[in-house]
């Protein structure tokens, strides 16, 4: 691997780093390792922030960060503004449990609606709840979609609108394994709902006796990334594996997510098969603990189009994974150990791929001036 490093003068901060892919052997059975043909180089957008966990862009270059011990923060032009647009109060931490993710409306310019996913004290549930923007604050909030049963881990709970602007949200199970498939429960499963919170009648399991309505797909574990592609709306999730406590370490997948489909846990991890449960695309052995994912549209990195990208917690990188229909074909790490435990990756409406570290999560081993968001931009 090589590395240079490059200096300029930002907005906010001068750091900048430029690096090729880490290459290291493929697990078992996954896409081949590829070389990257794509020249980049990484810029700090922002630091200081603690525990960031989702990130969001508005239509007007802003940028919306969630931080777990419940801070809405925002990056407006190249500056970390010192005034959080919220900060939550009915919010138990400890865990995994806080504030988690963030998602805008597809309507954001003109109804200002911003989702938050986090974990209510008072209830102990899950909450998925709607704000609205005003005066630099958010305001009105408004239960969407509770009963979400909260543990101290395996809580979830990646949000995001999908091409058809229905709002997805993955639920964890909770270390109790059964739940991802019993049908009555909201755990350990992808959930779809209209963004009031009413249930899309086309839903696999709308009106079924014992079944609830909400549930798009079951069997999952701990899913913490969602993405579509951008060309067939391809749905693709990253979901933690065993972590060696409920079955033998590693399994962290990789799964094209389709309508009313059993993921399998934990009947199923690793590389097991059953019939009429599904296989992950990819499984890493040793684990990853991968996170949040995203689609690269190739606006600004044509080598890169429709590439999928998800962060790595434990495996500190991110892995660039390319698809031939559902089928993975190659994958590459980028910046291994470089920036340490990396929670959320996402493409700006700017083409940029954005990242954030989760080093001062009680995991991770924090630098000077984490945690921070970086973005890769092309290097000329």
């Amino acid at each position: 691997m090589t590395a240079c490093v490059w200096i300029g003068a930002l907005a906010c901060l001068a750091n900048l780093a430029c690096d090729t892919a880490a290459q290291t052997e493929a697990p078992t059975g996954a896409a081949p390792q590829a070389s990257t043909q794509t020249s980049y180089k990484v810029e700090v957008v922002a630091e200081g922030l603690e525990i960031p966990w989702g990130i969001a862009f508005a239509p007007d270059g802003r940028i919306f960060v969630t931080e777990r011990p419940g801070h809405v923060r925002v990056i407006e032009k190249g500056r970390l503004l010192s005034q959080p647009l919220l900060v939550l109060s009915d919010l138990r931490t400890g865990g995994e449990c806080g504030l988690m993710d963030i998602t805008l409306d597809p309507d954001f310019s003109r109804n200002g609606w911003v989702y938050l996913t986090y974990v209510s004290e008072s209830s102990n549930e899950v909450r998925v709840a709607r704000f609205t923007e005003r005066d630099g604050k958010l305001v009105d909030e408004r239960l969407v979609l509770g009963g979400i049963t909260a543990g101290m881990f395996h809580a979830g709970c990646r949000a995001r609108f999908g091409p058809d602007k229905k709002l997805y949200v993955t639920t964890g199970e909770l270390f109790e394994g059964d739940r991802a498939q019993d049908m009555n429960d909201l755990c350990g499963k992808t959930l779809r709902i209209n963004p009031d919170g009413s249930v899309p009648t086309n839903n696999p399991f709308f009106g079924q006796s014992g079944k609830r309505g909400e549930i798009w797909s079951f069997g999952h574990r701990n899913s913490q990334g969602i993405a579509w592609h951008p060309e067939t709306g391809m749905m693709v999730q990253t979901e933690h594996g065993p972590s060696g406590g409920d079955a033998p370490g590693g399994g962290d997948e990789v799964n094209v997510v389709e309508r009313g489909k059993n993921y399998g846990w934990p009947i199923i991890h690793h590389k097991m098969t059953q019939a009429g449960l599904e296989s992950p695309a990819l499984e890493y052995t040793p684990a990853v603990a991968p996170a949040g994912a995203t689609f690269c549209t190739g606006k600004r990195f044509p080598g890169w189009k429709n590439h999928f990208f998800f962060a790595c917690l434990r495996g500190e990188r991110i892995i660039r994974v390319q698809f031939d229909g559902k089928r993975t074909v190659a994958q590459e790490d980028l910046f291994k150990g470089q920036y340490g435990r990396i929670r959320d990756v996402a493409e700006g409406p700017d083409g940029y791929i954005y990242f954030c570290t989760s080093n001062r999560d009680g995991r991770g081993s924090p630098r000077a001036a984490d945690d921070r968001i970086f973005r890769i931009v092309p290097a000329n």
